[in-house]
């Protein structure tokens, strides 16, 4: 049975890649706080599981002040120069994107088709994570399947990875800490506490105003969190559970689904959401970066706030009645 251990495995030997070559290149001056930064991410995912609570928050706080204190630097593998990618461009034209598309299908047909496929009594994939094995099933296929179309060197994709996460730096790894503090909120009973504060001020009469309550709920929290990992398991603990699913009988999958849906409506309205609006700024170095992310949010704002209402809708059609 492949389980998410083997996930584990190759996003730890990844990054342990990405600390093997920062550290043998030269032009970059903090070459050996990229080491060490990608080489803690790398142990966490390889060794996580034994280190323990303790020794992972060791290793977290670790993290924390290697970008902290004067943060990462951007390394210059070698790469292909601009004429070469014309070059690619304009031999494989709208061909170059199948790679891409490979992961989101595999995902697709990993959940729908593979999670049901039993060898005798075991399952090809562990049931509790269907989604993110067939996930990585599929980056290793359009990883095979850039190597048969491009001809790449062996270090080509790892080098490109490097230069990417340089890039995008320590908010490259800010949604799993966001989904982790969330999840010790849920864990403190910060969504309780919450949840009374919105049934003193909103009357909780109807599924509508519940429907309403939680999606605003998980947007603002995202906002305030900057992930909407972080805000589900508090704003359903809230709201969610106690009031739309249990009070007036929601289905818990729409429910959620739509929720979730409406935590990324707030994502788009955040600079706390630095993987989305800030780094964005960054890779297309835009030359004011302040006014660049504020720009960011400025033009998805309208997107965000006309996708919320939608899910409102979509949450108070569908929930209630599948």
């Amino acid at each position: 049975m492949i389980s998410l251990v083997w996930v584990y495995v190759l996003a730890g030997l990844t990054f342990a890649a990405f600390s093997v070559f920062s550290l043998t290149d030269a032009e970059n001056p903090k070459r050996f706080r990229n080491a060490a930064f990608w080489g803690l991410l790398a142990v966490s995912f390889l060794f996580g599981q034994w280190l323990g609570d303790l020794g992972n928050g060791i290793l977290l706080i670790a993290l924390v002040a290697i970008a902290g204190v004067g943060g990462l630097g951007q390394g210059k593998p070698p790469t292909t120069t601009p004429e070469e990618r014309l070059a690619h461009a304009r031999r494989f034209g709208a061909r170059l994107f199948i790679p891409a598309l490979i992961i989101p299908v595999t995902a697709l047909l990993g959940t729908l088709v593979l999670a049901k496929v039993k060898f005798g009594d075991t399952p090809l994939f562990d049931p509790k994570d269907p989604t993110l094995i067939a996930l990585g099933l599929g980056v290793v296929l359009a990883l095979a399947t850039a190597f048969a179309m491009f001809r790449p060197p062996v270090t080509a994709p790892l080098q490109e990875g490097r230069r990417l996460m340089d890039s995008v730096g320590w908010a490259a790894i800010l949604p799993q800490m966001l989904a982790a503090l969330g999840a010790v909120f849920a864990l403190a009973g910060v969504g309780q506490v919450v949840g009374g504060l919105v049934s003193d001020v909103v009357p909780m009469t109807g599924p509508l105003i519940a429907v309403v309550a939680y999606c605003i709920g998980m947007a603002l929290f995202t906002v305030i969190m900057g992930n909407a990992f972080a805000a589900f398991p508090v704003m359903t603990a809230a709201i969610g559970l106690p009031f739309v699913i249990h009070q007036f009988g929601g289905n818990p999958a729409i429910v959620c689904a739509i929720g979730m849906l409406s935590g990324f409506c707030g994502t788009l309205l955040t600079p706390m959401a630095a993987n989305f609006n800030v780094v964005p700024a960054n890779l297309l170095d835009l030359p004011d970066r302040n006014a660049a992310f504020n720009g960011v949010i400025r033009a998805q704002a309208p997107t965000a706030l006309a996708l919320l209402l939608a899910n409102m809708v979509l949450m108070y059609l569908l929930a209630f009645r599948f």
